[in-house]
């Protein structure tokens, strides 16, 4: 058993309220001076790189199911403790080299699922999807997760140090408690693993065993004189319960009305007084129906009797979804506006920082950082690496433009993300507004210089996308470095254990997205040859930033529906609200939002009934409540993945169909009765949160 490292008692991990904290002040939990306390071992690294993988995995399909993702460094920090405690104990800087490597796994993944994926949608003349294999994705968040690295290491002193009373870094923060929290004792993981076991079994049930319906629904008909084709219905599974929960009732009631104003407001009208003929033709002019006289397409299209099997969803593809895609372009843009001042002072302070790392002498263990040197030799590499890859796209001399692209915009917003979610956290790191703005900024350039073919579509997606990858990376290293900053750990460690862990997050992710984007034998035979784009994976962002780039580069973008949804969230925005939640709940399925706002209500439900009873109402991230929908966001993204894996396997694939009740329960209670069965499941799941989430404290271990 490792002994546990104790502090010296007139050590604190934190200044007092209103003192200074230079570094001259500030004593980290473990001191400088303690060289005697194991840190990088292989134990950690080993473990480190299995989480990584394993959320990255998870991250991967919630982001391609929901749009978004939850912080890993929390969950993955409790569980090592958990875990190296059965393997003989650790140290507190073993733990923390443990999540640092494991979180650059969920960073990486959200920053290629939100982008790569649109080289499905890029126009067919790009040949965009055939860029869309393993080793152009392995590459791409490689090189892209490498960068947010490297360019961090100059910006450490700056933003973490120096800036360490202004810059709070809440999830590093957080993630220092849990650590120091699991040195002094207790046992922080066990509501943890009951969230993952509950949400593992619920998702087996209803994916194997379909004793629960996926996605309950009520829809009015398309003949309905009052209200035709609106549509309630809520994909129940436990990892949006979980998201909501997390994210808490404000964030939630604002995904959900951008739902609800698409599906009970938007579709209804447009289904009222468009021809089903007009939106088929919308539909083949976007490439969801082949032609007029094709039958199937979204929605269903019928050519003998000119109707949809589902309009509504026909409506939503042909228009609401670049409703959608104009608001959450316009919201990005806002929210960039909006913190413009904070970029500019980022970028400043970023150059000074360039001179510091270069003369500063880290002699203090708590001081090592990687050199300078490593760096302006990994951007030049990074460079080269891009020009003479023939596997993506562009001619050699136009790979290097991309490089030298990448690493400009990449180093501005890598300053810009660290800065953004040392005050706001990762959580709500604006990297689709950076995104956006790279790629407007790239593809003006491409303009500028006569590259406005089709072919040029994946070379500017290449660019948003590594910048898009270095920027998710950027603010959860930043937060894994705030983390160390507290705990005491090598900063040259926590450097090359992120680089370790982008390695492993980029083997898996690649396998991950090509897995999950494989069709079934059955929807092969019905034309479908990706599943991402599809109801299953809608990949809004992905689509968004496709949709961004063919419209830019061929002039052909339809702004009157993109312009509508410029002025929903500029409305937004004159009314208070955040506008980037309400536009990305109404690009998404209402099917998404509608549990992710069921978690959120528990959560404001726990908190209302906390005040009335006098307790305190903020819950930490270590409160029974978020422990436990951590564990159904992991729980159930896992499941989903090995349920995935599993499917592409036809000969499993039909071994799991015989274990389903599904047609059984529909033949003896009806299709109204088989939602309801499922309904009652989320309910019961949704109790067990609430339930949990009132625990008291003390009862957590």
């Amino acid at each position: 058993m490792t002994e546990a490292v104790k502090p010296e008692a007139s050590r604190s991990g934190t200044a007092p309220s209103g003192a200074s904290t230079s570094e001259a002040e500030f004593q980290p939990y473990i001191p400088a001076e303690r060289n005697d306390v194991a840190e990088f071992t292989p134990k950690a690294v080993g473990i480190g790189v299995i989480f990584g993988i394993i959320f990255g995995a998870a991250t991967v399909y919630l982001a391609l199911k929901a749009g978004l993702t939850v912080s890993a460094s929390i969950p993955i920090a409790v569980l090592a403790i958990s875990l190296l405690k059965k393997l003989g104990g650790s140290t507190i800087l073993e733990n923390n080299v443990v999540q640092t490597i494991g979180s650059a796994g969920e960073s990486i993944a959200a920053g290629v699922v939100f982008t790569l994926p649109g080289f499905l949608f890029l126009s067919t003349d790009s040949k965009g999807a055939s860029f869309f294999e393993y080793w152009t994705i392995f590459t791409l968040a490689l090189l892209g997760g490498v960068l947010g690295t490297l360019m961090m290491v100059p910006l450490r002193r700056s933003l973490i140090v120096k800036e360490h009373a202004n810059l709070p870094y809440p999830e590093g923060t957080a993630c220092a408690s849990v650590l120091i929290a699991g040195e002094k004792g207790g046992d922080l993981a066990k509501i943890a693993f009951q969230g993952v076991g509950f949400a593992f079994v619920y998702a087996l049930l209803q994916k194997i065993v379909k004793l629960i319906a996926e996605t309950p629904a009520l829809v009015t008909e398309q003949k309905n004189k009052y209200f035709p084709s609106a549509t309630l219905n809520a994909d129940i599974t436990p990892e949006y319960l979980g998201v909501g929960y997390i994210v808490g009732p404000k964030i939630a009631g604002v995904l959900v009305a951008g739902g609800v104003l698409a599906w009970l407001g938007i579709i209804p009208l447009l289904a009222s007084v468009v021809p089903a003929d007009t939106i088929a033709g919308q539909l083949v002019k976007l490439g969801y129906l082949q032609s007029l006289t094709t039958a199937g397409g979204r929605g269903g299209w019928d050519p003998v009797t000119h109707t949809f099997r589902d309009t509504a969803s026909a409506i939503y593809f042909a228009y609401v979804r670049q409703i959608g895609a104009g608001a959450v372009a316009a919201g990005g843009f806002i929210t960039l506006l909006k913190t413009l001042p904070t970029i500019v002072t980022a970028f400043k302070e970023s150059l000074a920082s360039f001179k510091d790392g270069a003369t500063a002498a880290a002699m203090k263990r708590t001081e090592r950082d990687l050199p300078i040197t490593f760096v302006l030799f990994g951007s030049v590499g990074l460079i080269l690496t891009m020009a003479a890859l023939p596997f993506l796209p562009g001619s050699m001399l136009g790979r290097l433009l991309l490089g030298v692209l990448i690493v400009v915009f990449g180093f501005f917003f890598v300053t810009v993300a660290s800065r953004i979610v040392g005050i706001i956290g990762s959580s709500s790191n604006p990297i689709s507004g950076m995104t956006i703005a790279t790629l407007m900024a790239t593809c003006l350039i491409f303009i500028g210089i006569g590259w406005t073919g089709d072919v040029y579509q994946p070379m500017a997606l290449c660019v948003g996308g590594m910048v898009c990858i270095a920027a998710a990376n950027a603010g959860a290293t930043s937060q894994d470095l705030k983390t160390g900053y507290l705990v005491g750990a090598t900063p040259r460690a926590q450097q090359i254990g992120l680089m370790i862990g982008a390695v492993a997050a980029a083997v898996v992710i690649g396998l991950t997205m090509k897995l999950l984007d494989t069709p079934t034998a059955e929807l092969r035979a019905q034309g479908v040859e990706h599943m991402i784009g599809t109801a299953a994976f809608p990949a809004p962002q992905g689509t968004l930033m496709a949709t961004l780039i063919k419209g830019l580069l061929s002039f052909n973008l339809d702004w009157q529906f993109v312009l509508v949804g410029v002025f929903l969230s500029i409305t937004m925005e004159l009314c208070g609200v955040k506008s980037l939640s309400f536009a990305v709940g109404a690009y998404l399925p209402l099917s998404t939002t509608a549990p992710i706002f069921v978690g959120g209500a528990i959560k404001g439900l726990s908190d209302y009934v906390a005040a009335r009873k006098g307790e305190h109402v903020e819950e930490s991230e270590l409160g029974p409540g978020n422990l436990f929908s951590t564990g159904l966001v992991a729980g159930g993204a896992l499941a989903g993945v090995v349920v995935a894996i599993l499917s592409v396997n036809e000969g499993l694939n039909a071994a799991i169909g015989k274990l389903s009740v599904e047609h059984a329960l529909i033949n003896t209670v009806g299709v109204g009765g088989f939602h309801l069965i499922g309904v009652t499941a989320f309910a019961i799941m949704g109790f067990v949160l609430y339930r949990i989430s009132r625990r008291p404290a003390s009862a957590q271990g």
